[in-house]
């Protein structure tokens, strides 16, 4: 742990969002971590963060790099038919290639495109692609008796399909397998929901795309460092084009429940933190009466710094990118993210000592404001 980065006390988080093919964004931000000597404590995700998390959780600090690496190639193999396709010249092109290659054949490592009379004799399962080869590559790529085991905690959300609920698998709590990782990653109507226990999960990205609230939320509540990544931008250009059109509506939807989930529980903590202040304030008698006595109950000693780093691509990259699993969007995506690690890094806003009456801090879309800087 780079000790320069850490502020006394806090434990380290790293909350990594849904986005598909986009997620090779956050593999770059961790990649930047790692190289300044930055473990995580705590590594939570949803969808494909839920897999980046296992990657980085499920492997000791010196192989996580090349496991994420390992991963991200794999699933950004060239597929038949599209293999060598390349226009100079013409991304939007290749990019269209690399989409039609996954909708037909699937990503190798990833999920498989059902077999037509399979899929018949099986009575048509409830789902298009098969992800058993994203349970092969998890048991390849990632040790679960290391996550079992700690010390690097794992939490994965996936979505109680008959409730509609939320419910988060916490490696403190639940061995958490492949199961657990490939429910949070299962995307209907793509992907057919995961049984665990007798019940069946769906990705935890269509109740929140974004763990903040449960690591946030989780007792006994610990002073946190935490690190959002977030792979869709709330702002962006107005669209001239229908396929903009479709793309910026993507970014908005998953965008603003990141920001609104963020906005509402760092006002619950900051609320929190400010009721522990005051009850230390009053009276003797008024801090004996029950409504003191069950404020007591809500009130937290514990600070927060929420450092978010938000993917902006260069140019737009259309409604599908984020099941365009091309090797180039694949590195320019990691790169970017390898660049906004180093400058958040670099600039380090948590370091400045806060007020003893401040619960939380959000320094929003960290990269970017240092590089301003």
């Amino acid at each position: 742990m780079n000790a320069a980065i850490v502020p006394a006390g806090k434990q380290v988080a790293l909350l990594l969002q849904g986005g598909g093919a986009l997620g090779s964004y956050q593999a770059g931000v961790y990649a930047a971590l790692a190289e300044a000597g930055y473990a995580p404590d705590w590594v939570a995700g949803i969808s494909i963060g839920a897999i980046n998390a296992a990657l980085i959780a499920g492997n000791a600090p010196a192989d996580r790099v090349d496991r994420l690496r390992a991963f991200w190639e794999g699933v950004t193999a060239p597929a038949p038919l599209v293999a060598g396709f390349a226009c100079p010249g013409f991304a939007a092109l290749e990019r269209g290639a690399a989409v039609a290659g996954a909708l037909a054949f699937g990503r190798p490592g990833f999920f498989d495109r059902w077999d037509p009379v399979g899929w018949m004799l099986a009575g048509f399962p409830p789902s298009h692609y098969d992800t058993d080869p994203l349970r092969r590559t998890l048991e390849r790529l990632v040790d679960f008796d290391r996550i079992a085991a700690g010390p690097t905690r794992l939490s994965v959300g996936a979505v109680h399909v008959a409730s509609g609920e939320m419910r988060y698998f916490d490696s403190r709590e639940t061995r958490i397998d492949p199961a657990h990782v490939l429910a949070s990653s299962a995307l209907p109507p793509g992907f057919a929901a995961v049984e665990i226990a007798g019940e069946a999960y769906w990705d935890g990205g269509l109740v929140s795309n974004t763990p903040l609230q449960y690591v946030l939320s989780c007792y006994p509540r610990r002073s946190l460092l935490a690190f959002q990544v977030d792979v869709f931008a709330a702002a962006g250009a107005v669209p001239r084009d229908a396929d903009a059109v479709e793309e910026r509506m993507k970014e908005i939807r998953f965008a603003s429940r990141t920001r609104l989930g963020t906005e509402t529980f760092a006002m619950m903590h900051e609320i929190r933190h400010r009721l522990d202040r005051l009850l230390a304030q009053l009276p003797e008698a008024l801090r004996t009466t029950p409504e003191a006595r069950y404020l007591s109950e809500i009130a937290c000693v514990t600070t927060m710094d929420i450092v978010q780093l938000t993917a902006r691509p260069e140019a737009p990259e259309g409604a599908t990118k984020d099941y365009e699993f091309s090797r180039a969007s694949m590195e320019a995506r990691w790169a970017r993210g390898q660049a906004d690690g180093r400058a958040m890094l670099d600039a380090a806003p948590w370091r400045e000592a806060a007020g003893p009456a401040v619960g939380v801090r959000v320094f929003a879309d960290a990269a970017r404001a240092a590089v301003a800087g």
